[in-house]
């Protein structure tokens, strides 16, 4: 599964879906993708990758509630 940013905008400017709703499908994109790209061999560059996609979509559900968003933020940078 390759990582498409268009995606994850639309998902944030829907406005026929709840919120709630909205990050149920973020983070279920996110799993995806790190399910679908990490493995016991991965490298470095592609862990970064990763990372920085993960904090774009938890950016994203920061537009939603900013609450869970940075709380997802500050995990990461633990």
């Amino acid at each position: 599964m390759s990582f498409n940013t268009d995606t994850i905008d639309k998902i944030v400017g829907y406005k026929t879906i709840k919120n709630k709703d909205k990050i149920d499908r973020l983070l279920e994109i996110r799993s995806n993708y790190i399910a679908n790209n990490i493995g016991i061999g991965i490298s470095k560059k592609d862990r970064n990758n990763i990372r920085k996609n993960s904090r774009y979509i938890y950016k994203a559900i920061s537009k939603i509630n900013a609450e869970v968003g940075n709380k997802f933020l500050q995990s990461q940078d633990k």
